[in-house]
């Protein structure tokens, strides 16, 4: 994967995509711990490259839900949406949407060349929305 977008297969580098691929949905800080958990020594600024630049070559996504840090997955190609969790903020995948969907092309575009849309679905998880008196508001 990494030689395939041209990139040097380093240590950090598939430490930092084994971590994503076990964790998907982790912020930073959680993917820092992950690698140094087989690599003690890696630096903070090294799991940034790497995360930066698989992102830039294709082989992770990076996704940001309004009011959250930055998240990586290895799932990217495909038209995946998310489902964010208002009280505990976990982040699942949900598949392009069936039946009547959301509107994904504008109907004017600006002169933009878009190339992405992004959907994210909100609300309580099944274990948030068991707790008595939680509400999604």
């Amino acid at each position: 994967m990494l030689r395939d977008a041209q990139l040097r297969v380093t240590k950090p580098r598939l430490a930092v995509l084994a971590a994503v691929d076990r964790l998907p949905h982790a912020d930073t800080e959680t993917l820092i711990d992950a690698v140094r958990e087989a690599l003690p020594d890696v630096s903070h600024q090294a799991v940034y490259d790497s995360l930066h630049t698989m992102t830039e070559r294709g082989i992770l996504r990076r996704i940001k839900p309004a009011g959250s840090v930055a998240r990586y997955e290895t799932r990217v190609g495909d038209n995946h949406h998310h489902l964010v969790c208002r009280s505990c903020g976990a982040v699942v995948d949900v598949d392009c949407a069936v039946g009547e969907t959301v509107c994904l092309t504008p109907s004017d575009a600006h002169g933009f060349r878009i190339d992405e849309a992004e959907v994210v679905f909100w609300g309580l998880c099944p274990q948030c929305a068991a707790v008595p008196g939680l509400s999604a508001r």
